[in-house]
Formats: C-alpha cells, sequence, structure tokens
C-alpha cells in the first residue's frame, strides 16, 4: 500500500481507512473564507456498503489500497446482479447494482468494462466513457426554441432520460457520456 495525499482522492480509488477498505464516491475540495483548504470526501465501506462522509486536511495522507484493474465483457443480468467474465481466463463475476452505481441503465450484451478487485473481489466497475444508443422517444420542436443552448427531453431504448438538441428526434441514435448521462453527439453510423 501506498500513502497518498487526500486532496489527491478520485473517484473509484480504494482507500484504507479504520482498518477498513473503502471505495471513494466523491472528493470535493472546498476553501473556507479563513482557514485551511479541506478535502470533503465520501467514502463507501466496501464490506458493508455503508457511506461515510470525511473531511480531511488537504495535506493528511491516506493508505491507498493495492487494486487490480481488469478487464471484464458483460454478460447479463440477473435481477440487481450483473454477471461479467474476465476476456481472458474466462472467470465470471458476479456484481451487485448497487457497487455499479447509475451507470447501469448504459450495460449492453458483450460491452468490455474495467473492473477493480481486491483479493478476487470486485470493488467497481468502470464502463466505456460513452456508449450509442437510439432515441425512442422524443418530444417535439416547441417553436421559437432555436437558440443553440436549448435542449428537450427524450428517451433511450434503455428507458434512460437525456437531454438533446432540438434537431434530434425519434430513431436516431445517439452518443451518450455513461457517467452523467449526457448527450454527446450524433452517432456517425
Amino acid at each position: 500500500m501506498a500513502k497518498v495525499a487526500a486532496n489527491t482522492l478520485r473517484k473509484g480509488m480504494v482507500v484504507e481507512y479504520n482498518s477498513k477498505l473503502w471505495v471513494v464516491v466523491e472528493n470535493e475540495l472546498r476553501s473556507p473564507g479563513k482557514g485551511a483548504a479541506v478535502a470533503q470526501v465520501i467514502m463507501r465501506d466496501i464490506q458493508s456498503g455503508t457511506k461515510m462522509d470525511i473531511r480531511f486536511a488537504t495535506q493528511d495522507m491516506v493508505e491507498r489500497a493495492r487494486v487490480d484493474e481488469e478487464e471484464y465483457q458483460y454478460l447479463y443480468s440477473d435481477g440487481n446482479h450483473y454477471t461479467f467474465m474476465h476476456t481472458e481466463t474466462f472467470d465470471q463475476v458476479i456484481v451487485d447494482k448497487e457497487l455499479i452505481g447509475d451507470p447501469a441503465v448504459f450495460l449492453q450484451e458483450n460491452m468490455v468494462c474495467v473492473l477493480q478487485m481486491n483479493e478476487g473481489k470486485p470493488l467497481s466497475v468502470t464502463l466505456p466513457e460513452t456508449v450509442t444508443m437510439m432515441i425512442s422517444e422524443a418530444d417535439p420542436v416547441v417553436k421559437g426554441q432555436t437558440a443553440s443552448s436549448s435542449y428537450k427531453p427524450a428517451v433511450l431504448e434503455n428507458g434512460a432520460r437525456v437531454l438533446v438538441p432540438p434537431h434530434i428526434e425519434a430513431g436516431t441514435r445517439i452518443v451518450v457520456r455513461t457517467e452523467d448521462s449526457s448527450y454527446v453527439e450524433r452517432a456517425k453510423d
């Protein structure tokens, strides 16, 4: 294990705190009007799943756990459990939906994801940065809303809701960022 400064913690990092393994969910640097800056870190206990909100001084050091990142192929879901297969050894691993979070709606059969593993146990799942999906429903364009910054709601084939530019209609394939469900561009295929 290596020590890292609290202000360098990023989402998905695994740290050891109070003799437990935690995965960083969020890290925000805050600088109050007076006094030193602090790192406000939200972490999830890997064993129990409980979340904790901790405030570190930016110079505080935290133990970073040894984590293996390996490519796994998504196979199928069974309710709240998702099955992935290692791309080289063909070992299968079952991951709970809570571990994946909101991006789980973008999982597609045979998609290659990066799993962070610690002693054979999955800690987090990272999907590809973007996916291409089809729009199943899109609101009609409101006359007069031609400003480039105006967006309208749309529903993707997987049921996820996104905001798209006015020229996008139902049946159009678009590229969506998996991290925050935001529209990137019209698909080029």
